[in-house]
């Protein structure tokens, strides 16, 4: 933690008789000891008496926590303008004063930055980035709360949940689907985030938790408008993608539609806002989704049509897998074609032949990218897709190096030096500008799989 961080959490007693409150009530971490620790996120646990979440939010241990993860996120700077650093000495100076507006229900968040993300299929999903100072204080509420939510959650239950993660939902599913409940209910929800009705979270948020200062914190992070080029916009819907709390508070919604559907037995993988529901026969299936038409429309949410559907739990992909049957009629997982392609297409970003950087360079940049790829889709049991996506890459690595030599001449000198011979060295210089065509059969015996290896390469299969 930086230097300003520890000096800003150090003195809350300070705080307090600067702005002339007793300093028994702003410092009350202090007086009631260290905060408990919940075994899955190192949080504090309520304190006890009335507005003790909030306060134990404000701990100096949880503040420190929390502002540990909030840099090593790091992420943007928000519509402040400030970056983590900036942040840090700034709060060095305000942190008293924001304390204690937190404490008295009297602060206001600042509006957040809207980004908008380019998706694979050409579209864009708006996220809502927090300034800084207000990633720090949901992160430190989000420590507090989700040890006291999060065990009241559904067991379908899946996304932004500690312990779990998307591999827990895709083996539920395949397990659903192994059983015999061939037939899924793809629910999508058109816009989830952007429809969040306030006023119905707020009220199932009241009834899992009693304490008036968190309630009226969060909503005033609810109501905080977007600042979009500049010009302010308010918002009264939805809870804006980028904020620490905002998967917790998407899970306090759709909790009560996990609960339905568990009340009723049925077989159903839920994570953030996707969910199927695996079933017999496809009768059973209609029947499914007309109660989800209900139950979402309680919440005031709608089903994207166009999206969702009763079908064959194998023409459908879950959370970026599909399912096929191997040998011995077991149930497996493959990437969905979907996410092969958009794997492809962002392998062909990163290794543009136009881009004017060195290998070790686009290695580099695609390096991350391709351990983050290859980890989440780890269930898939496609070993013939994996060698096939490693061929192809190598395949446009090869291309890109010829580029680089570009003359016959050097292309030659190179191979040469790698160890090949002069007649595969020769065949390979006498097509110098044939990149992508001369990157196969001579050159594979040059810049082999163990060459890619050696410049940091990671091999999928």
């Amino acid at each position: 933690m930086s230097k300003a961080m520890r000096q800003m959490l150090g003195q809350p007693g300070r705080a307090g008789e600067r702005h002339g409150e007793a300093v028994s009530d702003l410092a009350s971490d202090e007086a009631c000891g260290p905060p408990l620790e919940h075994p899955r996120t190192g949080s504090a646990k309520q304190l006890a008496g009335t507005g003790g979440l909030l306060e134990a939010s404000l701990t100096r241990q949880n503040l420190q926590l929390a502002w540990k993860r909030v840099k090593a996120n790091k992420g943007a700077a928000g519509a402040d303008g400030l970056d983590i650093e900036q942040t840090a000495q700034l709060l060095r100076q305000s942190w008293p004063d924001i304390r204690q507006a937190l404490l008295q229900g009297t602060y206001r968040p600042s509006p957040v930055r809207k980004v908008l993300i380019p998706k694979p299929d050409g579209s864009q999903r708006e996220l809502g980035i927090p300034t800084v100072t207000d990633r720090l204080i949901q992160q430190a509420l989000l420590q507090v709360l989700q040890p006291l939510i999060d065990p009241t959650f559904s067991e379908h239950s899946h996304g932004f949940r500690p312990g779990r993660r998307a591999h827990d939902a895709v083996k539920a599913a395949r397990a659903y689907v192994q059983s015999g409940k061939r037939v899924v209910v793809d629910v999508d929800l058109a816009k989830f985030f952007d429809r969040v009705n306030h006023d119905i979270l707020i009220d199932k948020l009241r009834k899992r938790i009693d304490d008036a200062g968190v309630i009226r914190l969060i909503r005033a992070y609810l109501n905080t408008g977007t600042m979009d080029s500049g010009v302010m916009v308010d918002r009264h819907l939805g809870t804006p993608q980028g904020g620490p709390l905002s998967p917790l508070l998407a899970n306090v919604l759709l909790d009560e539609v996990d609960k339905a559907l568990e009340v009723r037995g049925y077989s159903f993988a839920r994570y953030a806002d996707d969910c199927n529901v695996y079933v017999g026969s496809r009768r059973a299936g209609e029947r499914v989704m007309a109660h989800l038409r209900k139950l979402y429309a309680k919440l005031r949410l709608q089903i994207n049509e166009a999206k969702s559907a009763v079908a064959s739990a194998f023409g459908r992909k879950f959370l970026g897998y599909a399912l096929w049957v191997g040998k011995g009629k077991e149930v497996r997982c493959a990437v969905a074609k979907k996410a092969l392609d958009n794997f492809k297409a962002r392998i062909r970003q990163l290794t543009r032949r136009s881009g004017g950087r060195s290998m070790a360079q686009v290695v580099e940049k695609l390096r991350p990218y391709l351990l983050g790829w290859k980890a989440y889709f780890g269930l898939a049991q496609t070993p013939k897709v994996w060698r096939e996506l490693d061929e192809w890459l190598r395949h446009r690595l090869r291309a890109i190096q010829l580029k680089h030599w570009k003359r016959g001449s050097t292309i030659y000198r190179e191979l040469m030096a790698l160890g090949a011979t002069q007649s595969a060295a020769e065949r390979v210089a006498d097509n110098s500008r044939c990149w992508w065509r001369n990157s196969r059969g001579a050159l594979n015996t040059v810049l082999t799989i163990a060459y890619f290896d050696r410049l940091g390469v990671p091999r999928l299969s």
